[in-house]
């Protein structure tokens, strides 16, 4: 079975994407371009987080720390992938959980997003509401980040390198390395 087989199922119906990467790298813009492109859902797993919680991904991680949230983050992502097919965003930290690695790996085709750091930083800096740069310098944080967690994105069988370039770009890499 070649790398990107699983994509398809017996019954032709495929199975899920799940875009997988630091955050700012564009997985939420270029999963939801790349299931559009699909005649795919589209699913944020923060989103979907957030609306089982009831709470946002900051509140979770202010209340309950960052262990319960990857608890519930694996949860959640386990149910979107049983699922009917979809491109499914990740949050930055899901694919580094064992657990979650694991469940992604084997049940669904995994597409690490990579993108300079500088890039990161200019795209992180738009946005508010990210819980590990509450007060911490975004380009240090990011820079961490990419050392501690590279061995686990590296893990998924396709890797595409996010540009400045546009969203569209990304998307076409990313269809032709799955071979659709």
């Amino acid at each position: 079975m070649g790398r990107n087989d699983k994509y398809r199922d017996e019954a032709g119906t495929g199975s899920s994407i799940v875009l997988v990467g630091l955050m700012g790298v564009g997985k939420s813009t270029i999963g939801r371009r790349l299931a559009a492109r699909l005649n795919l859902p589209f699913v944020d797993a923060d989103d979907e987080i957030e609306r089982a919680a009831g709470m946002s991904i900051q509140e979770i991680f202010d209340t309950y720390g960052e262990a319960a949230f990857r608890d519930g983050e694996r949860r959640v992502i386990a149910r979107l992938i049983d699922g009917v097919p979809k491109v499914i965003a990740t949050g930055g930290g899901a694919f580094v959980n064992d657990e979650t690695r694991h469940l992604i790996l084997e049940k669904a085709v995994a597409v690490w997003l990579d993108a300079d750091i500088e890039i990161l930083v200019q795209r992180v800096s738009r946005r508010d509401g990210r819980p590990l740069l509450k007060g911490r310098d975004p380009r240090e944080v990011l820079r961490t980040l990419a050392r501690e967690r590279t061995p686990f994105y590296a893990q998924a069988p396709i890797q595409i390198k996010s540009s400045d370039s546009p969203h569209e770009a990304t998307v076409d890499k990313i269809v032709k390395a799955i071979g659709l």
